[in-house]
């Protein structure tokens, strides 16, 4: 086993202990540092510096080393920024069982014809999108409007489907904004209608 991949275990461990001292809210207080961070092009992103300053904001005090090997990890495309959302769920985790059985049920709930991904066919009468603010002015149709909504489920390929890797992966980011569990369960049930 090389030393890299045992450096970054003891780095993200060293991330996890110093987070975890400051409280549970931590991780959603480092997501709201890195999103005031990329107000600049909203891009989802930081680079060295502004991941720097973002755990030090956070109380994460990292030597440089120590940064370099951490920002390297989670840059997975080697374009010198980190999409944060990855970052959060790499210092969180993946969703407990629980928040995930809710992700599966809504997933299962949408996925309406079970060919394995969500599509505006699946979220017909299951999303009402008459109602949608640009459809009643006239500004979309509703098939633009689901295609609208499905893209905000980080449909990577665009290609108007939603599959359960990409769906996870959404949660993901967005469980790893939420600190406590019964919170989470209950706004997965009101936004889904999940029993």
């Amino acid at each position: 086993m090389s030393s890299q991949p045992r450096g970054i275990v003891e780095v993200l461990a060293n991330v996890r202990q110093q987070l975890e001292k400051r409280g549970g809210r931590t991780v959603r207080a480092l997501g709201r540092t890195f999103r005031a961070l990329d107000s600049f092009d909203g891009n989802k992103k930081v680079d060295p510096q502004e991941f720097s300053v973002g755990l030090r904001e956070n109380g994460v005090n990292l030597n440089p080393q120590e940064l370099q090997i951490l920002f390297q990890y989670f840059d997975k495309d080697g374009d010198g920024t980190i999409s944060f959302d990855e970052f959060l769920v790499g210092i969180r985790g993946r969703p407990s069982a629980r928040r995930q059985a809710l992700v599966d049920k809504a997933f299962l709930k949408f996925d309406r014809d079970g060919n394995g991904y969500i599509d505006a066919n699946d979220l017909r009468g299951v999303y009402n999108c008459r109602y949608h603010p640009k459809v009643q002015r006239g500004q979309m149709t509703e098939d633009q409007a689901f295609a609208e909504f499905l893209s905000s489920f980080n449909d990577r390929n665009r290609d108007g489907r939603i599959t359960k890797d990409e769906w996870d992966e959404y949660y993901a980011a967005v469980s790893s904004s939420i600190d406590n569990d019964d919170h989470f369960v209950q706004l997965m049930k009101m936004a889904w209608k999940l029993d």
